[in-house]
């Protein structure tokens, strides 16, 4: 009962109260809450290791972070030399093995994890003795053998071969060293050549010069006693011997001067990464650092930023954009502000980029934008405290960056304090237009000429060409004149003579052909039926479980993917059943195709004919053979395009066929071998079931 009455006083106030509320007038915001972080007990070994402690009793729980404070490292023509010493740490120490480490590692419910310069452990109190332990052993005496060197090796480089038509990991790549310069360690990059050059002893000499306890922070945060970690850490770390201080060997970027436009064409793109970007020299303890986070976050820190509501909810040039910003106390870092666009306007998304970036530089934004950003920060500090490794982060900065004691204690006075004029004045100082790069990744076939035509402020942009390697190129050219008498028909006679003639193929009923790949590591089988009687069936699939099947009998079919079926509609089905015939170029029609040109595909001249509406075909100029396809679907109001790639064609019963097939999924191309292929067998109507 008083429970109800509470209740019904307390609405009738409220109800009273709200005649009084002026809700025309934002209310005053109140003081910064006051933030009271543990400050961590600090002590330091005679080898430079520094470590600090802070006891939480709430849990039974113990985080470690180990993190080794050296400038980056420039690794030239051993790039990759860093990946590959870290993916070696871990595995064990010279007096454990890697699988017993591991074992008794999940036998304790712990993780411990290692990076070039940085090592993570987590586990219940009780064991932490012991994981403490295991990490310090694994850190200071790893476990460097050949055999792990041979196959993380192979790891990395089978990484690199997935990327090379992932056009967001080249654009990404490339624009870092268009923005520092390949001399510098962070516009460097591993390729295959490098990753071959690395060799055991390079990593071990990686791990001795720059995994030393000169410049290691260890932070231990948990249900633990300070000073029974101060006994265990002197007995398992002591013995880490001191290094070499560390020396940057290498140069700061020099600012470009001008705009420009710094083209890299990747023609499997399916749309556009554009990036407009320049180099700050910003550290966390300059005093405007937090005026420019504000100004990000206006820009592009979100969906509710400036460049998420132009280009994607004004324009709908992409489903988002969004821009960054570094800080670093050794070099000069990096401003961003990108999108993935659109082919067809990767020119205007790169304007208006320009133009928000002008907009923040030259124009004050308004304190409703700046309250909203200061509330998201807030908010976001106040939750992150909850988190162990926030105060292990906030900690190591503190030491790290030269930071004053109370600079997270007073972090949310300051950022309170920031005015519409600091943000200005911030985004006047680290973002720039004037000597801007503009980085587009892309399709040059469909998005170069608007690119060369491009203007901001009145003036065009100097244009730049570069490969995926981040040289410097000539203009790529794609208007490659057709040979006299060539037409779409003659191209199409000239595929089926070159893989065994028509007659010989107008005897074909079916073709079933069995192929296997690998994605990161896991093996993936193809598998693709076509017959005479329209029917199809192309199935990809995983450890025996099929990730990805499209049917059809001939009159109907459907789609599976990840245990849901969706069921062909009318424009799908026309569409399957014109790709359902073995060689589906022998009933085109003259005038239902046409050759719309010669363009590069790999570095391979191709006639390019437009087979249907939906579909697009390269016939190799010197071979005459299928050497890629395009297609495209409309799936639940999308466009998706789908690509395959041919290549190695050998005889089987006759006939020449690929045997090996590239297929888009998602950014990466996946390589299958052909393993076998049935003409005229292996294939009942039960298949297409």
């Amino acid at each position: 009962m008083k429970k109800i009455v509470l209740s019904l006083v307390m609405a009738l106030t409220a109800v009273s109260l709200h005649a009084q509320i002026d809700r025309t007038t934002m209310p005053a915001a109140g003081p910064a809450p006051s933030i009271n972080l543990e400050e961590p007990t600090r002590f330091e070994l005679k080898n430079g290791l520094t470590v600090m402690v802070v006891e939480n009793h709430k849990l039974p729980r113990v985080s470690m972070q180990l993190s080794i404070d050296n400038p980056p490292a420039l690794e030239g023509d051993k790039s990759g030399v860093s990946s590959l010493a870290a993916g070696l740490m871990g595995n064990g120490s010279t007096s454990i093995s890697k699988d017993d480490f591991n074992e008794e590692v999940d036998f304790l419910g712990a993780s411990i994890n290692f990076g070039s310069s940085s090592a993570f452990a987590s586990s219940l109190s009780k064991y932490f003795p012991r994981v403490l332990e295991l990490m310090a052993d694994a850190a200071i005496n790893p476990n460097f053998t050949e055999e792990e060197f041979q196959k993380e090796k192979e790891r990395t480089l089978t990484g690199l071969k997935s990327q090379e038509k992932d056009v967001s990991a080249m654009a990404s790549r490339v624009q870092a060293a268009i923005a520092y310069g390949t001399e510098h360690p962070y516009g460097e990059f591993a390729t295959e050549e490098t990753v071959n050059n690395v060799t055991l002893a390079d990593t071990k000499d990686f791990y001795s010069t720059y995994f030393n306890p000169n410049s290691a922070y260890l932070i231990i945060i948990g249900d633990v006693n300070t000073k029974e970690v101060k006994k265990l850490v002197k007995k398992h770390f002591s013995s880490w011997k001191k290094g070499d201080p560390i020396v940057a060997n290498w140069k700061n970027p020099t600012t470009p001067q001008g705009a420009t436009v710094n083209f890299i064409d990747m023609p499997n793109a399916v749309q556009s990464e554009v990036s407009v970007q320049n180099v700050v020299n910003l550290q966390m303890k300059d005093p405007d650092y937090l005026s420019t986070l504000m100004a990000n976050r206006i820009l592009g820190g979100g969906g509710s930023a400036r460049l998420f509501q132009n280009l994607r909810e004004d324009k709908a040039y992409t489903y988002g954009s969004y821009s960054s910003i570094g800080n670093s106390k050794y070099s000069p870092s990096r401003f961003r502000a990108y999108a993935s666009v659109r082919n067809a306007v990767t020119d205007s998304a790169a304007v208006q980029i320009l133009e928000e970036v002008q907009k923040i530089i030259s124009e004050p934004v308004t304190q409703k934008e700046l309250d909203a950003a200061k509330a998201t920060y807030v908010g976001s500090f106040v939750m992150a405290l909850e988190q162990p490794s926030t105060i292990a982060r906030y900690a190591l900065n503190i030491e790290t960056e030269g930071l004053p004691k109370d600079f997270y204690k007073t972090y949310l006075e300051r950022v309170n304090a920031i005015t519409v004029a600091d943000v200005q004045a911030a985004a006047g100082k680290y973002f720039t237009t004037d000597n801007t790069q503009v980085v587009v990744t892309g399709k040059g076939q469909d998005i170069l000429e608007n690119l060369e035509k491009m203007t901001f402020q009145g003036k065009g942009l100097p244009v730049k060409y570069f490969n995926t390697s981040a040289e410097a190129i000539a203009k790529p050219e794609y208007k490659m004149p057709i040979p006299e008498g060539v037409t779409a028909a003659s191209v199409i006679e000239s595929y089926l003579d070159a893989i065994g003639g028509r007659e010989a193929l107008e005897k074909v009923n079916s073709v079933a052909i069995y192929a296997a790949g690998e994605v990161q590591g896991m093996a993936l089988n193809f598998k693709i039926i076509r017959t005479t009687k329209d029917q199809f069936m192309q199935d990809v699939s995983m450890m025996g479980n099929s990730m990805s099947k499209q049917v059809f009998n001939g009159e109907s079919g459907y789609m599976a993917m990840q245990g849901q079926k969706i069921d062909f509609d009318e424009k799908q089905t026309a569409m399957v059943k014109d790709e359902a015939q073995p060689f589906y170029e022998l009933s085109l029609s003259e005038e239902a195709i046409s050759l719309e040109g010669i363009e590069k595909v790999d570095g391979e001249s191709a006639y390019k004919v437009k087979v249907s509406p939906s579909r697009t075909a390269y016939y190799a100029v010197a071979t005459g053979q299928k050497i890629r396809e395009v297609t495209v679907v409309e799936m639940m109001g999308q466009s998706i395009e789908s690509t395959m790639n041919f290549g190695a064609y050998q005889e089987a019963s006759g006939i020449l066929f690929p045997f090996t097939i590239g297929q888009m999924m998602g950014p990466q191309l996946i390589e299958f071998k052909v393993e076998k292929v049935d003409v005229n067998s292996g294939v009942s109507d039960a298949d297409f079931n």
